[in-house]
């Protein structure tokens, strides 16, 4: 039995590791959680002695597979219940992250099991992220941010990297939402920010922004 504190160390780790083969620093992993770097050392020898981990001084951490599949099942247990407090209880996405991140520790995997067929087996969460199945598998699709695309091209949009309140926010009032097509129209030499158009509404959009919307090509 895990406790929360080592539940969100794995899953951090697992974020924090998905685009890169090297170890995970206790600097990234601390300012990850907002938490101080040695308390995530004392945490990553504890996950280490669980074999969760591998872990050594200046190379980081590593998820073992039984790290791997512990943290794709809490990442699944997050993801059903954001999808459950959106289209059941009618949340909006920018609310269900931070009640996510409480029902995420939940042990029941009846409960999950049902949860999941109660909701239809969804593939996706309210942001666009894959789900994984009950055995760990999860299925990434192909997406670029919308800051890598050119002039004359489009996409759809699929997901968020960011995807704190005030991202969610921003984007609910500017009316960009999933599944909306956008065009790129103009890049200002200056500062690089983005004329785009969506639906019958043009906007700008500032290139930070633009690096953390996740596109489909067209």
């Amino acid at each position: 039995m895990l406790s929360h504190t080592e539940e969100n160390h794995l899953k951090a780790i697992f974020h924090l590791s998905k685009d890169q083969n090297e170890g995970v620093s206790t600097n990234s992993i601390a300012q990850n959680l907002k938490t101080k770097a040695p308390s995530v050392t004392d945490m990553l020898k504890k996950l280490c002695d669980k074999n969760l981990i591998t872990y050594k001084k200046y190379q980081g951490a590593l998820l073992t597979d039984e790290g791997r599949k512990t943290a794709l099942n809490i990442i699944r247990k997050h993801r059903l219940w954001e999808v459950f407090l959106v289209e059941k209880l009618e949340f909006n996405w920018s609310e269900v992250h931070e009640v996510a991140e409480q029902l995420e520790h939940i042990k029941s995997k009846k409960l999950i099991n049902e949860l999941d067929r109660f909701l239809g087996y969804p593939t996706k969460d309210p942001h666009g992220d894959p789900i994984p199945n009950p055995s760990g598998f999860i299925k990434y699709t192909t997406k670029v941010l919308l800051s890598d695309l050119k002039k004359g091209e489009m996409g759809t949009f699929v997901g968020v990297k960011d995807s704190s309140s005030a991202f969610l926010k921003f984007l609910d009032k500017r009316k960009i939402s999933l599944g909306s097509l956008i065009e790129i129209l103009h890049i200002e030499d200056f500062d690089d920010s983005l004329h785009v158009s969506i639906g019958n509404t043009n906007l700008t959009i500032s290139m930070k922004s633009a690096n953390n919307i996740y596109l489909k090509k067209q």
